[in-house]
């Protein structure tokens, strides 16, 4: 019994890898977790793991895929047109200041006094390093720090947080499994957005690209290389799981929508199919975090 116990009593973290709208798999399986009381002590998001993964803690389900569904053809929330307006392809003042205060707007109040702690993986684009954001109260520079979580290269401009910039945390640690060991952390579930036998092929940085990041050398340094971090930390992932304190929630197969795909019927399907997975996983997940 106390053995027992003491398994109940261990830290569980949960990891949200990011993947754009690849995400909306992450928001079934967080919805499912809601709806059936399953919580955590910390959780870390990446990108898209981190602007989906927030509704978690503030307890609101389904709120990602509604406001996604809602908005899907308005040019103003994401679009080339905003890219070549603003440099942003997702509208920084439509995501991040009207949407969560005026159009759906995110309780606050509830992530705030939520005792799980968050972070979110940016990207220091200067030095080239991760930076794990702890994020207590979302609103004002909270929602800045997810902004730069979820900032892809080309596509968004680097975010400005006191004097700083950051992109996006998947340059540097796309599924910091090893962020919440360290934090002490030891029974973790990890989200991915891609099937289990996927690996990473190296990108190709090309002169456009490179036009585009010319003052930051590290990022087009880091975006040449990201196929050994991504496919490193899959290796890391395994091996964990196979030591018994890793739950690892994929896709069963390619998910096929594009990370910048606001499609109905696409993001409806992805998001049924974290839904699917999740449930029918339910009793092995609450085991699991059990100590069973």
């Amino acid at each position: 019994m106390m053995e027992n116990n003491v398994l109940r009593q261990v830290p569980k973290g949960l990891v949200l890898e990011g993947g754009g709208l690849r995400g909306m798999f992450t928001n079934g399986v967080l919805d499912v977790f809601m709806s059936h009381g399953i919580g955590f002590d910390a959780m870390v998001g990446v990108s898209a793991g981190a602007v989906f993964g927030c509704n978690y803690k503030s307890r609101q389900p389904g709120r990602a895929l509604r406001y996604n569904l809602r908005y899907k053809d308005n040019a103003d929330y994401m679009s080339w047109r905003s890219l070549v307006k603003t440099g942003n392809f997702v509208n920084e003042r439509f995501a991040y200041h009207l949407l969560p205060y005026e159009y759906d707007p995110f309780d606050f109040e509830a992530f705030r006094t939520n005792p799980m702690r968050f972070y979110a993986v940016c990207t220091d684009i200067v030095s080239g390093r991760p930076v794990y954001r702890e994020i207590a109260d979302a609103d004002g520079k909270g929602l800045r720090w997810m902004q730069a979580s979820a900032s892809m290269p080309v596509f968004a401009r680097p975010v400005e947080i006191d004097g700083r910039h950051y992109l996006d945390g998947g340059l540097t640690d796309c599924i910091p499994l090893k962020f919440i060991q360290r934090m002490g952390y030891r029974r973790n579930v990890v989200v991915l957005t891609q099937p289990l036998d996927y690996r990473k092929r190296q990108a190709h940085v090309g002169w456009v690209m490179k036009m585009f990041l010319g003052d930051y050398p590290k990022v087009a340094q880091l975006m040449a290389h990201r196929h050994v971090m991504y496919n490193g930390e899959l290796d890391y992932l395994h091996t964990e799981e196979q030591k018994g304190d890793t739950f690892l929630i994929y896709p069963d197969e390619k998910l096929n929508i594009g990370r910048l795909s606001l499609k109905e019927d696409k993001m409806r399907r992805v998001y049924e199919a974290g839904v699917a997975k999740a449930t029918a996983l339910l009793p092995q997940i609450k085991r699991f975090l059990a100590g069973e």
